[in-house]
């Protein structure tokens, strides 16, 4: 089940998912999950199997690209969606299928707490 989210500044929308699809995807198997936040902010916890890519680092798109297959899909997130939305937006340019994961970690983490219960 996916989802779109649509950016109403005329630019192509990006398919995205939600935490609990993405958590479907990582029990089936190995794909290409990007964390886009800063080092402090991976410091708080991250998603142990992304590759971690700051955006705001200078030369981003250069190095996220060199780490990434093409021919396979990558799956985005920062905090809360707004990053890895640019993010996507950069790597679909590059010729990457993007899928963005709504919520972010924060969505993520509200989703392990609850499972908890």
């Amino acid at each position: 089940m996916s989802f779109f989210f649509f950016n109403f500044s005329g630019q192509e929308a990006l398919n995205s998912i939600s935490t609990k699809e993405l958590k479907l995807l990582l029990e089936k198997g190995e794909i290409q999950l990007v964390d886009v936040r800063t080092p402090e902010e991976i410091k708080g916890g991250a998603i142990k199997t992304a590759l971690f890519v700051n955006y705001f680092d200078v030369g981003f798109e250069k190095v996220v690209t060199a780490k990434l297959n093409k021919l396979r899909p990558v799956y985005l997130y920062c905090r809360s969606g707004s990053r890895s939305t640019k993010a996507g937006k950069i790597l679909k340019k590059a010729g990457f299928e993007v899928v963005n994961v709504l919520g972010g970690y924060q969505q993520w983490i509200l989703e392990e707490k609850q499972s908890f219960k």
